[in-house]
């Protein structure tokens, strides 16, 4: 089946926060984030914002964007790993807010890599039902999980959402191939320690920062140069293409510095590899599909580019996605 994306949006919170506002919180030079990091400002959610009003933005902009109403939407898939609330699933949130009533809705949590994730299961979906449309958000608010005393953390993290509508793309077009990946064994590596059923919520939970995202920042790096550049050459390679017909490699936007040294390792001579993490920071989840949207409208998509998506995150899980793009609105 020719699966792949009929529309594409996003939604930046309008609060900007920069590298001044952080290093003043943290305890270090404006200087020191942006050499750091490549990190130039990045969003934070307004009080009255949560992760479900952040998806459903950027729902309401692919909607848009592939010419659909809410209620033409059979599914709605939400990657996040800072829901509304343990439950209801936030897709049940951003159903009634769409108002997507006869669509289906539920969560994905894989972290980073979660839009990837969904796009997986959207594309079995419409494989068993090519009439089936899915709206696959991803939506992370980690700025109320942020320990500003922490600064490999609290440099780098912020909230945004990314949307993409899935359906039938036509003969030649979408997905050439997914991979997904775990390693549990690594998953000391990116946490949040309490608010579960292993750690609930206490006092203590509380008082000792066991609420807060936690990172190994090193240990994550060397574990993204040494496995995902040799998966996304396996995936290209399984899916048929050679390394230099790929034009587009929008990843996951962990940090500046991170992208700079994946760049130089990826295999992948002409391929432009977007970035959008200068000006938003790591969006978790929502990253590749932010950054997928904003080269979408920058015009540097072109009908037929074979377009890699990457993303990598806590778990450790990784997810990859060779697509072939279709220009949006040629329905």
């Amino acid at each position: 089946m020719p699966v792949g994306i009929l529309g594409i949006g996003s939604y930046l919170p309008e609060n900007e926060v920069s590298n001044a506002d952080i290093a003043e919180r943290v305890g270090v030079t404006e200087e020191w984030i942006l050499r750091k990091t490549k990190i130039a400002s990045r969003r934070f959610a307004a009080d009255d914002e949560a992760t479900s009003d952040l998806a459903a933005r950027a729902g309401r902009a692919a909607l848009a964007s592939a010419g659909l109403t809410p209620d033409e939407i059979d599914t709605i898939i939400v990657s996040t790993s800072t829901p509304d609330s343990p439950q209801p699933p936030t897709a049940c949130l951003v159903q009634n807010l769409l108002g997507a009533r006869r669509a289906a809705a539920f969560d994905v949590n894989a972290v980073c890599s979660g839009f990837v994730h969904a796009l997986a299961l959207a594309q079995g979906l419409v494989t068993l039902d090519p009439a089936r449309r899915v709206l696959v958000a991803a939506a992370d608010l980690y700025s109320r999980s942020l320990d500003f005393t922490d600064r490999r953390t609290a440099t780098l993290l912020g909230d945004g959402a990314g949307a993409a509508v899935v359906g039938d793309v036509g003969e030649g077009y979408g997905i050439q191939g997914i991979d997904l990946a775990a390693r549990g064994d690594l998953q000391a590596l990116i946490y949040v320690q309490a608010g579960g059923t292993r750690r609930p919520a206490s006092h203590e939970t509380v008082a000792d920062g066991g609420h807060f995202f936690r990172m190994e920042g090193r240990l994550v790096r060397d574990f993204v140069l040494e496995h995902v550049p040799p998966a996304l050459a396996r995936l290209v390679k399984e899916s048929g293409a050679s390394p230099t017909e790929v034009g587009h490699i929008v990843p996951h936007q962990p940090n500046g510095a991170m992208l700079d040294e994946l760049d130089k390792q990826s295999g992948f001579p002409d391929a432009t590899l977007h970035r959008t993490v200068e000006r938003y920071g790591n969006v978790g989840s929502a990253s590749v599909p932010v950054t997928l949207d904003a080269a979408h409208r920058e015009g540097a998509l072109n009908d037929g580019d074979l377009v890699l998506l990457t993303s990598f995150g806590g778990g450790m899980s990784t997810g990859h996605c060779l697509l072939r793009w279709r220009h949006l609105g040629t329905r």
